[in-house]
């Protein structure tokens, strides 16, 4: 062997725990909330593996690597893991999401918790400000008895809903929720309403990811209650009496979202906390005629 030549380097294969455990770092200088999981479920979405399997998963290639490192990257940078995925899981569903979709947050399944509980068999509901229809999905693939109304305004978002509702027998509606006309037909016969309507006030500091989201999905003016107080109107004329309107509101909200929903008619007012203690959704009952 030629003494001038250079030896052979070190073996520079790249594991995917090792990979994982680089982008963690990365993922945690940048600020990102969970960034072992996230890792993770990049590395699960690009090897095509799941999380548990990429311990003993083949080493990536390197086009694989690239092609993590970009995610990372874009993840880095604050945009939404879901939106890096193509997919959001939600209860017992995978949604698709992307831009120009509201990406569905863990919380909101509070709600839906609250609204299975309150669906009488063979009921009617509609969801307003539906979004990506994760509570219309949840809904109709968890109550197959139940009628249920996916109501969206935004054209964008509302492709995304009739693309995750397709096979649900949800009914999606490209329309505003706080219409009069929107589903008039329904007036006085729905017997559950539920809501994630925009309401964050524009003041208001929100995380990064945030700002992936579409802004008229997320802000309101009016301190946040430019849509809630006119949907707990629409909400009270589509319910029969007695049923019940479900919806989320932000954590300044505690003593206004409650009061919004006794002066539209409802009683048995009740307002929740979501895990981590703070105020979350508001919910009522159409008082019963006399």
């Amino acid at each position: 062997m030629n003494g001038s030549q250079a030896a052979p380097g070190p073996d520079r294969t790249t594991s995917w725990p090792q990979a994982i455990a680089a982008a963690t770092r990365r993922l945690e200088a940048a600020g990102v909330h969970s960034p072992r999981v996230d890792a993770e479920l990049l590395a699960a979405h690009v090897s095509g593996s799941t999380r548990a399997r990429l311990l003993i998963a083949d080493d990536p290639a390197a086009a694989q690597l690239e092609r993590f490192d970009a995610l990372v990257e874009r993840r880095c940078a604050r945009e939404p893991l879901q939106h890096l995925t193509g997919s959001a899981a939600f209860r017992y569903g995978e949604l698709a999401v992307g831009p120009g979709v509201f990406v569905p947050r863990p919380e909101t399944e509070l709600l839906v918790d609250w609204a299975l509980e309150h669906l009488p068999k063979g009921g009617t509901v509609i969801d307003a400000c539906s979004g990506s229809g994760a509570v219309a999905h949840a809904l109709a693939t968890e109550r197959p008895d139940a009628t249920v109304w996916a109501v969206e305004i935004d054209p964008d978002a509302f492709e995304w809903l009739e693309s995750n509702l397709d096979g649900t027998g949800a009914t999606p509606v490209n329309a505003d929720a706080i219409a009069s006309g929107t589903l008039a037909e329904l007036d006085g016969l729905v017997d559950l309403v539920t809501a994630n309507p925009p309401y964050v006030p524009f003041e208001i500091e929100v995380a990064p990811e945030v700002s992936f989201d579409p802004s008229g999905a997320v802000y309101a003016a009016e301190a946040g209650l430019a849509v809630i107080q006119p949907l707990a109107v629409r909400a009270s004329r589509w319910l029969r009496p007695g049923g019940w309107y479900g919806f989320e509101h932000d954590d300044t909200h505690r003593r206004a979202a409650p009061e919004i929903l006794r002066v539209s008619g409802f009683t048995e007012v009740e307002d929740h906390d979501d895990l981590a203690g703070r105020p979350r959704f508001a919910t009522g009952r159409l008082g019963l005629l006399p």
